[in-house]
């Protein structure tokens, strides 16, 4: 989530937001014209009330109105029991039928990858606004493993995967006022009763009700400050972009796992840009009657800006003894310390002397610990220069 741009995901967002309303539609098509009128009126219900009153949450309002007013009316429209049956019991505990077998791991791997990169991502988008709304601080890893046990535990009821969703938790904790676990709880315990032992209320509510309640919870999901004019004229045009072109790819495809990848190509070009910030200043003066070749390396060296390195020296021409100062940079990775292994190594095979010096605490044990024990010389290197170590 720190690397994650936040263009990614606002991009990532406003597609789910788009995705949920997309998915609402197919409910509106070739049905009465009463559908039409009712979900118009439950529009109203959920935008209009909370401009009144936040006592009651307004989905809730217009699911128990349009229910009573098709049940009460006599209205023949689409309900929830058209759908299919509802359970009539609690579920019971079994082992999913299916063999157990590499096969079967090497088919269901890569979707299990997927929904759990989404899955992860969408709930801690979700953590970080109920932080903000909130002005609590979440503990990011518990909220993983609870989502994590509960879709293990889950799968032997035959469950289906689920995450966090930013839109029923927007209209949770901003229009309903939630402020603790107990919504959470409530909100699983209720269902629980409405499914199971309140089967047949469930089975009348007109579907009308849920798309209007469904439209409200896209409309609350979508980030509408990110596509303000005023907004776009002031956003760097590279991540306006970059979350248009997250949207466009996930609507077009149905699939969120691909934001998230975008997400992932948005690191890489980070990562590269980044790696271009590192600079090496060289001077040659005398020092102690010797001449000696100085250079300071600026910046932060990482997988990335650690291969640029090898070309910023003059390993033939420089005289025999070199110092390396690296008082204004930092080595944060293994690639980093093969890098400086191979640049001082190519300087011993033209017989010349490197001192490096400068490195920081962290740096000198980073260096302590890999320094001379990584695979290789040539591990990062370019191919041009592999001959010579």
């Amino acid at each position: 989530m720190r690397f994650i741009p936040r263009s990614v995901m606002v991009g990532f967002v406003n597609a789910l937001a788009i995705l949920i309303f997309m998915s609402q539609v197919p409910e509106l098509l070739g049905v009465p014209w009463l559908v039409y009128q009712l979900t118009a009126l439950g529009l109203l219900i959920v935008f209009g009330l909370p401009r009144l009153t936040n006592i009651v949450p307004a989905p809730l309002v217009a699911i128990v109105a349009l229910t009573l007013l098709t049940v009460l009316g006599g209205i023949s429209v689409p309900t929830v029991g058209d759908k299919g049956d509802l359970p009539e019991s609690l579920p019971q505990l079994f082992i999913p039928s299916m063999p157990f077998t590499p096969e079967t791991l090497h088919i269901v791997f890569p979707y299990a990858l997927a929904v759990a990169f989404v899955g992860l991502l969408e709930s801690l988008m979700t953590t970080k606004l109920v932080d903000d709304v909130t002005d609590t601080r979440s503990h990011k890893p518990r909220e993983a493993w609870g989502q994590d046990v509960a879709n293990i535990v889950t799968g032997f009821t035959g469950g289906m995967g689920g995450c966090a969703m930013i839109g029923q938790t927007k209209i949770n904790v901003k229009a309903s006022g939630a402020r603790t676990r107990i919504s959470t709880f409530l909100t699983g315990v209720f269902l629980l009763i409405l499914v199971v032992a309140l089967g047949g209320v469930v089975s009348v509510i007109p579907m009308a009700a849920l798309v209007a309640a469904m439209i409200f919870v896209s409309w609350a999901t979508f980030d509408w400050h990110s596509i303000h004019p005023r907004t776009l004229k002031m956003m760097p045009k590279s991540e306006t972009m970059v979350m248009l072109a997250t949207v466009i790819v996930v609507v077009a495809t149905h699939n969120l796992a691909i934001g998230v990848g975008i997400g992932v190509l948005a690191m890489v070009l980070f990562a590269r840009r980044v790696a271009h910030f590192v600079t090496v200043k060289r001077t040659v003066k005398v020092i102690n009657g010797q001449e000696t070749a100085t250079y300071v390396v600026d910046g932060e060296l990482f997988f990335a800006s650690s291969n640029d390195l090898y070309t910023q020296f003059d390993y033939a021409l420089d005289p025999e003894r070199v110092v390396i100062d690296m008082h204004a940079s930092h080595l944060w990775d293994a690639s980093t310390i093969a890098a400086l292994d191979a640049v001082t190594e190519k300087y011993r095979h033209h017989g010349k002397n490197v001192e490096i010096t400068g490195l920081n605490d962290a740096s000198i044990l980073m260096r302590e610990r890999f320094a001379g024990k990584l695979t290789g010389h040539c591990l990062n290197a370019p191919p041009r220069l592999c001959s010579a170590f």
